[in-house]
């Protein structure tokens, strides 16, 4: 509890952490309620197309070309959005940590192997490399899933390599090995967790990418067709942008609402677990 109580003090230095998590907070609340406060098929049509904003109370987000109703389609696009975010950036983080713990932990020449093949991964555009393999393997929320973590891992693999690199000759670890350990107690047990804090403060930033790939991928049409997503409806409002910029404008300002909320969220927890910066207090 202490230690709790001394991480939200640090947290709570910057105005914009707390903006950003109590900003996040919502649409989380937003992405689980939402679809019991709004029942039903966001997919279904539920009036004429092009009701306007605040013109109808059955549907006071409007409707999109088709009739389906814009709030509906947003709150169950909050949880698809998210939870592609999170998993996407679940799968990253595992390649990222085998990867950067093993090249960190060894050296030599498995360093070498498993750090070129990260280079081949970070030379590759994100985007199309996400693009051509959903392109390739079908547009299902599992592969695009895999796609964006696929290509999202080298920077954590680097990073991870980097603290196993210093954490590495640390006493403790040293007392270890002489103990007897276990290679995989000692990388999983004892330096991980000690590695964890710039691991967090990067995955905040990483779901925030993640959503903004999913969001990119679905406005080319290669989204989960049997889902909706905000960037499946900003895809939907292109063909009308001029006429009805509504359509695209509403999950638009939510997916920069919720990528600046986690960066915000990225900053305040750089500035709690950062060790330099606790020094400083």
């Amino acid at each position: 509890m202490r230690n709790f109580r001394e991480f939200w003090r640090l947290y709570t230095r910057r105005a914009s952490a707390v903006i950003g998590v109590m900003m996040l907070g919502f649409i989380v609340i937003l992405a689980i309620i939402g679809p019991i406060l709004v029942p039903g098929d966001p997919w279904d049509t539920v009036g004429t197309a092009f009701i306007w904003p605040g013109q109808s109370l059955a549907t006071p987000l409007g409707t999109d070309p088709l009739g389906r109703d814009i709030l509906r389609g947003v709150l169950v696009g909050a949880r698809v959005s998210l939870t592609i975010g999170l998993a996407a950036a679940a799968t990253a983080l595992t390649i990222g940590i085998l990867f950067g713990a093993i090249a960190g932990y060894f050296r030599g020449w498995m360093e070498d192997v498993l750090m070129r093949i990260t280079d081949v991964f970070q030379t590759i555009p994100n985007f199309l490399f996400a693009f051509a393999l959903v392109a390739m393997f079908g547009a299902s929320l599992v592969n695009v899933i895999l796609a964006i973590g696929l290509v999202t891992w080298p920077p954590i693999a680097r990073l991870v390599r980097a603290e196993f690199l210093s954490l590495r000759e640390r006493e403790y670890v040293q007392s270890c090995i002489v103990l007897g350990m276990s290679r995989s107690a000692i990388i999983f047990r004892q330096i991980l967790p000690n590695a964890l804090p710039p691991i967090i403060v990067m995955s905040s930033i990483m779901v925030a990418g993640a959503i903004l790939t999913e969001a990119g991928l679905s406005f080319l049409g290669l989204g989960d067709p049997n889902l909706m997503s905000w960037g499946t409806m900003i895809g939907i409002g292109r063909p009308a942008i001029r006429t009805a910029w509504y359509i695209a404008a509403i999950p638009g300002v939510l997916i920069l609402l919720t990528v600046l909320a986690l960066n915000l969220v990225g900053e305040g927890l750089n500035d709690a677990l950062n060790p330099r910066l606790k020094a400083q207090q």
